[in-house]
C-alpha cells in the first residue's frame, strides 16, 4: 500500500479460472502474503519490472510512516509481527 500523492490502479480480473486462483491461493499461503500480494509480486515478475532502489525504497516507507504518524497511526514492531502471525499483509 502506497500514501500520499502516489495513485494506484485497480484491476479486476474476470473469469479467472479455479486452479489459477487455486495456484495462486497456495503460493500467497507459502509467501506469507494475501492473495492480492502474491497476484501483484507474480505480475511484476511476469513483466520484468525494474527493482526499486533500495535508497529509494528506504525514503518511500519513511515517508509513509511519516504520513501515518501525521495521522495518529503509529506502527510499532509489536504491530508488524502481530500482523504477520495474523497474516494480514
Amino acid at each position: 500500500m502506497r500514501f500520499g500523492t502516489n495513485v494506484m490502479a485497480t484491476l479486476t480480473i474476470k473469469n479467472l479460472p479455479d486452479e489459477i486462483y487455486a495456484a495462486l491461493a497456495q503460493m500467497a499461503k507459502r509467501n506469507r502474503r494475501s492473495i492480492n500480494g502474491e497476484a501483484i509480486v507474480q505480475l511484476e515478475r511476469s513483466v520484468n519490472m525494474p527493482k526499486k532502489d533500495p535508497e529509494e525504497l528506504l525514503a518511500e516507507i519513511k515517508r509513509s510512516r511519516e504520513e501515518l504518524s501525521r495521522k495518529g497511526v503509529y506502527l510499532t514492531e509489536e504491530i508488524l509481527e502481530q500482523a504477520k502471525k495474523e497474516r494480514r499483509f
